[in-house]
């Protein structure tokens, strides 16, 4: 017999009962007794499926879905993938990008005895920290080797967020088990909004890159793709590093929502790419102190409850004012991925302990926001509006580092500067300036407005103490790189592959992650 329970905890319940599954039993045998005649001598398996935090009411309760198997064995767990050493001189795919969608295709590959070859213009995360460490401390942007690029993509040290709403698009179950297999803790199968940390997936990361390497594959860093072979509108290989050329007939793109290169590379070449909307705002600041109080309705957060996070939206004149990559117990990090530009990102610890929270405040950017009416837009029109206010974010600085204009909540709606700024997490720190006028007009003013609202549903939200820190504009690609919708194949160019957030069809880990399955899926069924 099997029966699914819900637990409905105390924080302090449920941190006892994972300390103790005789106590976790116990629960559960008294929950059965309302629907079946327990004795005492079945054999109960008890499997945890779901846990989430209702804080809706004053005392907030954690809530457990349980699969229990009375007297009947569980389905056996997945088994650990174990990919056997391929040929490499058998079939080859090239993958530009080792991000997750780049990774997960690669695994994907492997296991149909496909050889990958990846190239990636950044370092590995080991080697990768010292650019992190410049451009946090120094202001120093490595184009190459930053918060976007580098082994693991732009996830890795920018949170490790692994919630998505795309559960039609592939089989999370096996992305989320690959992930606890190479280090991840199970927790995240069965959190309703998982999270790894970005101080725990770099090891991830590079025990996905051993399994690729062990199973055959090729991974190569520094290794910036500079041109795409094309013969007879089909893929013939790749330039790296404007010298070595290395041939194939298929290539799988998953380079990452700011390779803008390989955007300019494509429109240059006339393969076909569209202009795609994205959002554009800043990342607001709070004390996580603040956010525990408004979430939990407690003065003082309970020992047993994570750092609490929020997510908001409002409408402003038909468009959407929303949060974006909340990150309770966080840091504020730049973002930028070359000189002259700056942009800000949040991320968090697995521990999400530091004192403040932040949280992206965006508003979509629509294509006919940017192009005359009856006009065809050039493809690359949103990424150049994009690039123009990371410039203009830039160029307020007179240090020309990476310290960011800021300004209090309650200035920034009453278009004052501020005379002074809260402390902040954002190491290259923070410098009062008046926001409205960098912005565009249209988000400085839904912004605006937004904020107030979300004071009146969060009470307490709106106040001094939250600060902007502006700009958050790199929150998805402001471009989308066509393809087939059975084949995942580029309509023009026969033999390319797009995927990932790069190419528009991911919004984050997992979502990239799934995507690069379904590409190398597609492309196993020609049996190359």
């Amino acid at each position: 017999m099997t029966k699914t329970v819900e637990l409905v905890l105390t924080p302090s319940e449920n941190s006892r009962i994972e300390q103790s599954d005789d106590l976790l039993k116990k629960y559960v045998i008294e929950s059965l007794r309302h629907d079946i005649d327990i004795i005492g001598d079945e054999v109960i398996i008890i499997k945890k499926n779901k846990r989430s935090i209702d804080a809706r009411s004053r005392h907030p309760k954690i809530k457990l879905l349980l699969n229990v198997y009375i007297n009947e064995d569980p389905p056996l767990e997945p088994a650990i993938k174990k990919f056997p050493l391929i040929n490499k001189s058998s079939k080859k795919v090239i993958i530009i990008g080792a991000g997750p969608a780049g990774y997960f295709a690669a695994l994907e590959l492997l296991e149909a005895g496909i050889q990958p070859v990846i190239f990636d213009r950044g370092k590995d995360v080991r080697e990768r920290r010292r650019d992190l460490r410049a451009i946090q401390q120094f202001g120093i942007v490595n184009p190459n080797s930053n918060y976007c690029f580098g082994e693991g993509g732009a996830g890795t040290y920018s949170d490790g967020k692994l919630y998505t709403r795309s559960h039609k698009r592939g089989d999370i179950s096996k992305a989320l088990n690959i992930m606890v297999q190479h280090g991840a803790h199970p927790d995240i199968l069965i959190d309703a909004h998982p999270h790894i940390g970005s101080n725990k997936l770099p090891i991830l990361v590079q025990k996905l890159r051993e399994t690729i390497l062990n199973a055959g594959g090729e991974i190569y860093f520094d290794s910036l793709v500079t041109d795409i072979l094309i013969q007879n509108n089909s893929i013939a290989g790749v330039i790296v590093n404007s010298e070595k050329e290395i041939l194939c007939d298929r290539v799988i793109l998953a380079t990452g929502h700011s390779a803008r290169n390989i955007f300019h590379l494509l429109k240059n070449k006339n393969i076909l790419i569209e202009a795609k909307p994205f959002a554009m705002g800043v990342r607001i600041e709070h004390p996580q102190e603040l956010i525990d109080e408004i979430q939990y309705r407690q003065k003082e957060r309970d020992e047993d409850l994570p750092a609490a996070s929020y997510k908001t939206v409002a409408q402003i004149e038909g468009r959407g004012v929303f949060s974006f990559c909340m990150c309770p117990g966080g840091l504020i990090v730049p973002a930028a991925t070359a000189p002259g530009e700056l942009v800000v990102n949040g991320m968090s610890m697995s521990r999400r302990d530091s004192k403040y929270a932040n949280s992206g405040i965006v508003m979509q950017i629509e294509i006919e926001d940017l192009v005359k009416a009856d006009s065809a837009p050039d493809p690359l029109i949103c990424l150049e509006f994009q690039n123009k206010y990371e410039k203009l974010f830039f160029s307020e600085n007179k240090a020309g580092d990476q310290a960011a204009p800021a300004q209090r909540m309650t200035d920034f709606v009453n278009r004052k500067i501020s005379s002074s700024l809260p402390d902040t997490s954002y190491i290259p720190g923070i410098f009062s300036a008046e926001m409205n006028s960098l912005l565009p007009e249209k988000i400085a003013n839904g912004i605006s407005k937004a904020l107030v609202e979300y004071g009146k549903k969060m009470k307490g939200y709106f106040t001094e103490e939250g600060v902007l820190v502006g700009l958050e504009s790199r929150t998805s690609s402001p471009v989308r790189i066509p393809r087939n919708k059975e084949t995942y194949e580029h309509p023009q160019i026969t033999g390319l592959y797009p995927t990932g957030e790069g190419a528009g069809y991911a919004g984050g880990i997992i979502s990239a992650a799934l995507d690069g399955q379904n590409v190398a899926k597609a492309i196993c069924k020609l049996q190359i």
